[in-house]
């Protein structure tokens, strides 16, 4: 392979790995912005975590107590 192929090379994957990049990076974007709009989960709570990191603050989600869970770890 010659310097010319190779560089033609090197410049088509780094188009693609960017593109690919960009592509997961707005689609979990838009996969946010989806649950927060259908109210599957409030992100406004997570992002007040961050001003209220104290070990005395109330947890933000309840745990699930299923009996599955706790059998797994026996």
């Amino acid at each position: 392979m010659d310097y010319e192929t190779l560089l033609t090379v090197q410049g088509y994957t780094k188009f693609f790995l960017v593109l690919a990049v960009f592509i997961i990076f707005y689609s979990y974007a838009y996969s946010i912005y989806k649950r927060q709009r259908t109210g599957e989960r409030d992100f406004e709570k997570y992002s007040k975590l961050v001003h209220d990191d104290s070990s005395v603050s109330s947890p933000l989600e309840e745990r699930k107590k299923d009996k599955d869970i706790d059998n797994k770890e026996k």
